[in-house]
């Protein structure tokens, strides 16, 4: 591609990513810092800072999320080193299992957990039934705030063990035997040697779980716990025309997590210790056997035990008869309906249907951007491209719940409500009568809109669903193209093909297992967005799954039941699909088109 090409489609792609990213959190985050004059001002958030329920929400998030982080870690950290550094027989059927708290969404474990800790709960149940206690043991106590805690961290955990996983297995062996040599126990060892080393994974993983934790609105929002930031947020949202407050705090709150992350990376993140190599495949295993095996096995088993809790409570609340798992260990009467009403119930079936749709487009979406991003990021030569490459991964470190805010915050601005700026009204001025009119009174009203009315929030979740989840489909092409060779397009226009047809006979082929890859986890993930859902659809026809799934869990009678069920769907859904990208990312591109 020549350089001129390359530059318009690099500016191109800029705009078509930046843009739908940058301006809606411009828009939720500097009217914080705008007066009611127009003039800047500090005021606002000041007088945030002033209000003790604020304060106190915003140190409820922290401290949720440095509780979720912490336990995390006391989570992952031991089992990471087990499985880098042990095999033993069911070795691999417990490291799959341990990651089963990926396919269901903390809230959703949420409707679980009430179910088995709540006073009537089985847990409470079966220790009065031992009469281990005599009265019933508030679980749920402070709002639920421990409960929130723990749900996030064992929903949370498997990405601090997948990257302390891929940390300790580059270990080089060297450093520490050389340590041992040196008359170092195994504690002075690990925390000498080994820690400092993985330190880049542990902080890599541990920052997504902070801010991931940190900016959750799902699980509180289950657990009725309000008094955190997030869920402030949430509540603030029909008072943005007359307050700025939900503005302020959604501007604290990424301020947080920059500044949060910022110091993770001072403490954690520095330049790693080089080391002399990197560990070989296999370099460094014990094999243990009988009872060695069975003491490495137990971690494992018990964390399994706990993270799947969630999941069996509400496997237990989809199958129970309506009023019949109420002060019992178990249900007293089981039922399959629930599962048939999660497909045919209006709210449920409907809620199903729009997040096949919204995911589905924002899938489409990402796969044609993703597509030209990658192809610009690894055949370019164009300077400029670290800034399209930073861009595109951006959505992963901004929490979903300020970009929530943001597009909110630009549904109620022009070109969807109000008038132009200035400048634009000056230009606007003298265009034709009636095309000047036409763009000065908020021309896309009618195709979107989130508080009003008649709301139609569909454009919003395209636009969220594709922004956030585009980085999956951009580095599962940019590691096809990378292991393809650039000769093979070559050839293609070296015997006259055109660039389409390159693409179409070389490129697609060749890419069709990553693309694939990119974008079943690209849909399944947007299929369970939370805080976009809960946050943009504002009336029933328009609520995807987990915004069904809220309203239902709070409704009186068959609700819990019918939306635990739709948690089990999705569980199924999103277990089949990360099996399905994981066979396809392990196929060599393009073996799927071999006859």
């Amino acid at each position: 591609m020549r350089p001129s090409a390359q530059r318009f489609w690099l500016v191109t792609l800029l705009l078509l990513v930046g843009v739908p990213l940058l301006y809606p959190i411009w828009l939720g985050v500097g009217s914080a810092f705008v007066g009611e004059d127009g003039q800047p001002t500090l005021a606002h958030v000041v007088n945030a800072f002033r209000d003790p329920v604020m304060r106190g929400g915003l140190g409820n998030a922290f401290l949720i999320a440095c509780g979720t982080t912490t336990i995390a870690v006391l989570i992952a950290l031991p089992l990471a080193m087990l499985s880098a550094r042990t095999t033993f027989r069911g070795k691999s059927i417990l490291g799959t299992l341990v990651l089963a708290p990926l396919i269901l969404p903390p809230f959703v474990g949420a409707i679980g957990m009430r179910q088995l800790l709540g006073r009537e709960g089985a847990v409470n149940s079966a220790l009065l039934d031992l009469s281990i206690v005599s009265e019933p043991i508030d679980f749920l106590g402070e709002g639920g705030f421990l409960l929130v805690i723990l749900l996030q961290a064992v929903a949370l955990y498997p990405i601090l063990y997948l990257n302390l996983v891929a940390a300790i297995a580059n270990l080089d062996p060297s450093m520490e035997e050389a340590a041992t040599n040196l008359g170092a126990s195994p504690v002075k060892r690990f925390l000498r040697v080994t820690l400092p080393l993985i330190r880049p994974g542990l902080f890599a993983g541990g920052t997504i779980v902070f801010v991931w934790s940190f900016t959750e609105l799902g699980t509180p929002l289950m657990l009725e716990f309000t008094r955190t930031t997030p869920v402030q947020i949430f509540n603030g949202i029909k008072e943005m025309e007359a307050s700025r407050a939900p503005y302020v705090l959604t501007a604290v709150m990424l301020a947080a997590t920059v500044l949060s992350y910022a110091v993770g990376r001072l403490v954690l993140g520095g330049r790693g210790h080089a080391m002399l190599s990197k560990a070989s495949a296999g370099a460094g295993y014990r094999h243990l056997t009988g009872r060695k095996a069975f003491l490495a096995a137990l971690p494992f088993v018990a964390v399994i035990s706990i993270a799947t809790l969630p999941h069996l409570g509400v496997i237990g609340t989809a199958i129970s008869s309506n009023g019949q798992w109420y002060g019992t260990l178990l249900p007293t009467s089981l039922t399959s309906s629930h599962f048939g009403e999660a497909l045919t119930h209006p709210l449920a079936a409907g809620s199903v249907r729009n997040s096949i749709m919204l995911a589905g487009a924002a899938t489409v979406i990402n796969v044609v951007v993703g597509l030209f991003v990658a192809r610009l990021l690894v055949r370019g030569t164009v300077r400029g491209r670290a800034i399209l490459d930073s861009l595109v991964m951006l959505p992963l470190a901004v929490p979903g719940l300020v970009f929530a805010f943001g597009l909110v915050a630009a549904s109620l601005r022009w070109p969807f409500h109000g008038t132009p700026p200035a400048w634009l009204g000056e230009v606007f001025a003298v265009l034709p009568s009636g095309l000047g009119e036409w763009l000065a009174n908020a021309p896309l009203k009618p195709i979107g809109d989130i508080l009003g009315p008649v709301p139609n929030p569909v454009p919003f979740l395209i636009l969220a669903y594709a922004v956030r989840r585009l980085p999956y489909v951009v580095r599962a092409a940019v590691a096809g193209l990378e292991q393809t060779s650039v000769a093979l397009e070559e050839a293609g226009f070296n015997a006259g093909a055109s660039r389409w047809r390159v693409t179409r006979k070389i490129v697609l082929p060749l890419l069709a297992a990553n693309l694939a890859a990119g974008a079943i986890l690209a849909f399944c993930f947007a299929m369970l967005e939370v805080s976009d859902s809960l946050i943009l659809a504002q009336r029933e026809g328009d609520y995807p799954i987990t915004k069904a799934i809220f309203t239902l869990a709070e409704r009186l009678g068959d609700g819990p039941g019918v939306a635990s069920a739709l948690g089990v769907w999705a569980m199924a859904f999103m277990a089949m699909a990360l099996a399905t990208a994981a066979a396809l990312v392990g196929k060599k591109a393009g073996a799927a088109f071999r006859g």
